[in-house]
């Protein structure tokens, strides 16, 4: 049930009332601050290496999984803010770093138009936080990089059926057992799939469930995926995260694992 106008003016003056703090660090007297923002502010770079799902489920060949930041920090508490804390209103800045981060990968996606196809969410958590937060997000870079590319259009194309837990407290295997046969394509998703070009978009790669079965989904349907673009992911048990930019000036983010250089829009090498 979404939440009563009632909530939703209560909520609204609480947020009158109460202090403002950056819903990323917790900065006072801004609702997001330059700081968390910079966090944010690319480029892109690959992470599919670190979801192991994404190697294991359908037998499909992997897809490139670009992100902006690990998720960790003030950047994982913006999200958190965002997608549980009632803070919607960071809608808009994650959306304006994602517009930069499309822009930069559309054109290893390949020719055509490419479709933004958000990531579903479950039915409760759709209930509980009163938005499908990361269609929100889809629907926010599309308008944000219409004026300029009319060849990337936001499709909500794809849902969860059935009684699927949300994915957050869940381990790895359980993470792909929720999802199995639960992301299927929605009726607009059936006409518009078949042939088309997908870029995926979520908020977290963590384990690359979601993902998987997304593309599992897409797969079906008949599209095809080019890649897919993330806020933030998780660094694995032992890995060293990400930080900041490419020293040597170019453009693309540097991550260095296991003696392999990975680069926004590079494969693996």
């Amino acid at each position: 049930m979404p939440p009563s106008t009632l909530s939703v003016l209560a909520r609204d003056l609480l947020g009158l009332v109460l202090p403002v703090a950056c819903g990323g660090c917790g900065l006072p007297d801004v609702p997001w601050c330059d700081g968390c923002d910079a966090l944010l502010a690319g480029p892109p770079w690959r992470c599919e290496e670190r979801a192991g799902r994404l190697d294991t489920l359908g037998g499909a060949a992997p897809f490139p999984v670009w992100t902006l930041t690990d998720n960790l920090g003030p950047a994982r508490a913006a999200v958190v803010a965002w997608k549980d804390g009632g803070r919607l209103y960071l809608t808009s800045h994650l959306a304006r770093a994602l517009t930069a981060a499309a822009w930069e990968v559309r054109p290893v996606l390949g020719p055509g138009p490419v479709l933004l196809v958000a990531v579903p969410s479950a039915a409760a958590a759709r209930r509980r936080r009163g938005a499908w937060v990361v269609d929100d997000l889809a629907r926010g870079v599309a308008r944000a990089l219409a004026p300029t590319r009319r060849d990337v259009l936001r499709v909500p194309a794809l849902r969860r059926r059935g009684r699927a837990r949300d994915q957050v407290g869940l381990g790895v295997r359980d993470r792909g057992r929720n999802l199995e046969g639960r992301v299927v394509a929605t009726r607009r998703g059936r006409r518009t799939l078949p042939g088309a070009t997908v870029l995926l978009l979520d908020d977290v790669l963590t384990t690359g469930a979601s993902l998987a079965a997304s593309a599992a989904a897409v797969r079906a349907a008949g599209g095809r995926v080019a890649g897919a673009l993330t806020l933030a992911s998780t660094p694995a048990p032992g890995t060293s995260s990400v930080a900041g930019a490419d020293s040597s000036g170019s453009s693309g983010a540097r991550v260095r694992r296991s003696g392999v250089d990975w680069v926004a829009g590079a494969s693996r090498g």
